[in-house]
């Protein structure tokens, strides 16, 4: 595979934080301009970040002295030094579209964490193991964007990542009705138990917007390609609720699921524990080796001791159990900020190059 020079739009946040770590050291992916808000453009990344950097790890030398750009002035400059650019900005709604459609429409493609385009019907949002076709609508939005090789690929809000993976395998068994309970780290807000001590000791029942994306965004990645756009799938009905914890990495889901041909759960099991997608056929270089894991005992998935399996990359399953009102019940654990966020993007992008669409 060739070596590609990248981009991080939004390299101060907590997300840009997580994928600077996770690309310090890419095999295929080098860092080469890291960008966020005027704020920080002139600064060394070192200076830029300060005590805000959130990562358990030090801050890598390699681009602690690289000076940050302005990612909305500066586009032109960026788009031209650069294959492609992930982004994970926080922007109002309207300026991350232009942002987004301002670096795709410079040739330069973007991978992004941000929710503004994942419901676009030609634009690709991916959990690679679950959905890899999809990015055939490329094609399509380039010619309404006007490109040749500029485009737009997003992954779905992490809320989704423990739970879609787990039933994604099982769908052939017809799933009729999910109900999902989310269990959210504070994280996944962009915080620390530093940052928001009112968190410890507290549970906030409420998450702005997590619960509509959790049960529109799994119809869009079950959906098919026809006519060149994804067409979201007309089937299960998804309720959820979703709810900050007191963990500081990992979402936990309580999944209620019934089918129209009830399998057995040693069936289950077995489907969960031999599937693989194409990141694991590929041997793409952020993919787990064991995508869904199956945990027998009663106490587990645990967010501290599961969270950080395969590099946070792998979904955890436990406590499959038969219910009185569905046909079954489980329980499943991602990492948020790897899975859920940088890490499913760096996975998004290694499945796009490995494709040849940033060639």
């Amino acid at each position: 595979m060739k070596n590609y020079n990248v981009g991080i739009i939004g390299a101060t946040g907590m997300v840009g934080q997580r994928f600077v770590t996770l690309l310090s050291g890419h095999p295929w992916f080098k860092i080469k301009v890291l960008a966020a808000s005027g704020r920080s453009a002139g600064k060394t990344y070192r200076e830029a970040v300060g005590a805000k950097w959130a990562m358990k790890t030090p801050l890598p030398e390699n681009v602690a002295d690289i000076v940050v750009k302005d990612a909305t002035a500066d586009m032109k400059e960026i788009a031209s030094e650069v294959d492609f650019v992930f982004c994970a900005v926080d922007m109002p709604s309207e300026e991350i579209i232009a942002l987004e459609e301002g670096y795709a429409k410079l040739e330069c493609p973007v991978v992004s964490n941000n929710k503004e385009h994942r419901l676009y019907p030609d634009v690709p949002m991916l959990i690679p193991e679950c959905n890899s076709e999809h990015t055939a609508v490329i094609e399509t939005q380039r010619k309404r964007l006007g490109t040749k090789r500029g485009f737009i690929a997003v992954k779905p809000n992490c809320s989704i990542q423990s739970y879609v993976p787990a039933l994604h395998p099982l769908r052939e068994y017809g799933i009729s009705a999910v109900l999902a309970c989310n269990y959210q780290a504070i994280s996944g807000a962009g915080k620390t138990f530093e940052t928001w001590p009112e968190m410890v000791d507290n549970l906030i029942p409420f998450i702005k917007g997590e619960e509509q994306k959790s049960e529109i965004e799994p119809m869009k990645i079950w959906g098919e390609v026809k006519d060149g756009v994804i067409v979201p799938a007309a089937k299960p009905v998804i309720t959820t609720q979703c709810l900050r914890v007191p963990v500081s990495d990992g979402h936990t889901s309580a999944v209620f699921v019934k089918f129209e041909r009830k399998p057995s759960k040693e069936e289950m099991i077995k489907a969960w524990r031999e599937y693989k997608g194409e990141p694991q056929l590929l041997g793409l270089p952020s993919a787990p080796k064991q995508f869904l894991n199956y945990f027998e005992e009663d106490n587990r998935p645990q967010a501290k001791l599961d969270r950080d399996l395969e590099g946070g990359m792998a979904v955890s399953i436990g406590r499959l159990r038969e219910d009185i009102l569905f046909d079954y019940k489980f329980v499943c654990l991602s990492h948020n900020t790897l899975r859920g966020a940088a890490g499913g993007g760096v996975l998004a992008a290694e499945l796009l190059a490995a494709k040849g669409y940033f060639d």
